[in-house]
């Protein structure tokens, strides 16, 4: 005969239960939270990129007019201080 000693009552195994599945409207948001996040990203990419090709698409202009952004600026500065 064997001596087992029960402190109290077995506690049931647990069952494992599957996650419950999402509603449309929390799809939605996460959906929605991660266009953001994308966006974000993005912006912070392509805001400098289109900033500095406009310059740059503005310099190769000026070049091929045969003035630059400097002599544009020394000319605007002439024309105020003869006003």
């Amino acid at each position: 005969m064997t001596i087992e000693i029960h402190e109290g009552p077995l506690e049931a195994s647990r069952t494992l239960e599957t996650p419950a599945k999402l509603s449309w409207r929390e799809k939605r948001y996460l959906r929605r939270r991660r266009r953001v996040w994308f966006e974000e990203i993005l912006g912070w990419i392509l805001v400098p990129v289109i900033i500095l090709g406009c310059y740059w698409l503005l310099d190769i202009g000026l070049n091929a007019l045969g003035t630059s952004p400097s002599a544009i600026m020394e000319g605007i500065d002439a024309i105020i201080s003869s006003l």
